[in-house]
């Protein structure tokens, strides 16, 4: 019973991420539609879509002090809000500075949801399945992405050249329900302990069935000097910092944000035509969350080093096929969306259900605020040059494509020999824990 309360609050915080996730692709279905309407070259366009990524930035970065000051469910409601200014705003603007501000609001609410969101349920969390709750965050953020893909093919054809309007407000509704749910579930009881509030996160971890966790939480908490503000970079953290920077990194290194914001244009880069590209982009969304929903399963079992392992495998070898099908295209080669298909499913068995489970539960209590941000932070400046970056090099070079996943490739090798050798194991772990075997005094 305890634990079936706990999977229903981590469900309702993780609905974050389904507008996350929509968010970051609902802007595949209207990128070209965009570059014509308002005339953007290579570079401009870039720029539009990297917009909400830049905002990404910022969310991820500002969002850890006012989350460890105020609590994390206020910091729910105000992204669940941001979600919504964003989705009306983008849908109803006549100006291109105007459209590229709500997605810039839009990508702060996608950078703070990555941090708070993980870390909320992260501390609620029992241990024996943190992993499975944690990973609900990365479900829905492939639930929301699907679903826009869905969007955008059933809107295509929806008001002719104003569909795209259509695909981003819809949104709207799930941000709508995301901030209403949101009253039904309870603050961190981690949060409250280390904020002196410790009748409240009493009752809360008795709720939870997790009595003894207050203990833990309190004996980690009076280690810290209470003199001074613990700071993320004083020393002690450096190894959970080298850890969730080359994470981050390599996540978006292997090209996930270049092709789930240019989906269809990977496609017809392909060969095929335009409504087969928004057909084929649907079976990249499918196949992004029956794989993310297979590893929610095992992530527990298998646990978070070796799911790495396998899907860094795979997208080595699915993204340098890609990039010997993108070498001289004639016609549509079926095998393109094969070879992506397999890529998205290692992508999501592996990185995308591990990054945001593994970023939360490494660092202490004292800087988990910092140290997701951090994490997050390194994720979206990686995800925003990346995206920027690939609408100029593909418009560049017949070749463009090939030297983009060429090189995506060998950064998949290169993530295979840094989990491999470096990378810690954290499942079945209280975060108390970890953090003794990570050598955190």
């Amino acid at each position: 019973m305890m634990t079936k309360k706990a999977s229903n609050i981590a469900l309702i915080a993780a609905l974050g991420g389904f507008l996350f996730g929509f968010e970051v692709s609902v802007i595949s279905g209207a990128e070209q539609v965009i570059q014509k309407l308002w005339e953007l070259d290579s570079f401009w366009l870039g720029f539009t879509v990297a917009s909400s990524l830049i905002g990404t930035v910022l969310g991820s970065l500002i969002i850890g002090k006012p989350t460890q000051k105020y609590g994390r469910k206020p910091v729910l409601f105000l992204i669940a809000a941001l979600y919504l200014l964003s989705a009306i705003g983008c849908a109803i603007v006549s100006s291109w500075l105007i459209f590229v501000l709500f997605r810039f609001l839009g990508g702060i609410a996608v950078g703070a949801s990555s941090v708070v969101g993980p870390m909320y349920i992260s501390e609620i969390a029992p241990a024996k399945i943190r992993g499975r709750l944690a990973g609900m965050f990365q479900l829905n953020i492939v639930a929301g992405i699907l679903v826009a893909y869905l969007t955008n093919y059933l809107l295509a054809g929806y008001g002719g050249d104003e569909s795209w309007r259509y695909m981003l407000a819809a949104m709207g509704v799930p941000a709508i329900v995301f901030f209403i749910l949101l009253f039904f579930i309870p603050e961190s009881p981690r949060w409250l302990a280390v904020s002196g509030k410790i009748t409240e996160a009493q009752l809360i971890f008795q709720q939870l069935g997790q009595e003894e966790a207050l203990k833990q939480v309190l004996d980690e908490h009076n280690k810290q000097d209470k003199g001074k503000k613990e700071s993320l970079f004083n020393g002690k953290y450096n190894k959970p910092i080298f850890y969730a920077m080359l994470l981050a990194m390599f996540n978006q290194l292997s090209g996930i944000n270049a092709i789930l914001y240019y989906a269809p244009r990977v496609f017809e880069m392909a060969g095929f035509d335009r409504a087969d590209a928004f057909q084929q982009s649907v079976f990249i969304g499918l196949a992004n969350f029956i794989f993310t929903m297979l590893a929610m399963t095992v992530i527990d079992k298998f646990g978070r080093k070796k799911l790495l392992l396998i899907g860094a495998a795979g997208m080595t070898v699915f993204l340098v096929l890609t990039a010997t099908n993108l070498m001289n295209v004639s016609e549509a080669n079926p095998l393109t969306l094969v070879y992506l298909v397999g890529f998205i499913a290692c992508f999501a068995f592996s990185q995308g259900a591990v990054i945001w489970v593994f970023i939360a539960e490494i660092f202490p209590n004292a800087v988990r605020a910092q140290g997701a941000a951090l994490g997050s932070f390194t994720h979206w400046i990686m995800a925003a040059v990346i995206s920027w970056v690939f609408p100029i090099i593909v418009e560049g070079s017949v070749l463009g494509g090939f030297y983009s996943f060429v090189f995506y490739g060998i950064m998949m090798l290169l993530s295979f020999l840094f989990i491999w050798r470096v990378m810690p194991e954290t499942k079945g772990k209280s975060l108390e824990q970890i953090q003794q075997e990570l050598g955190i005094k």
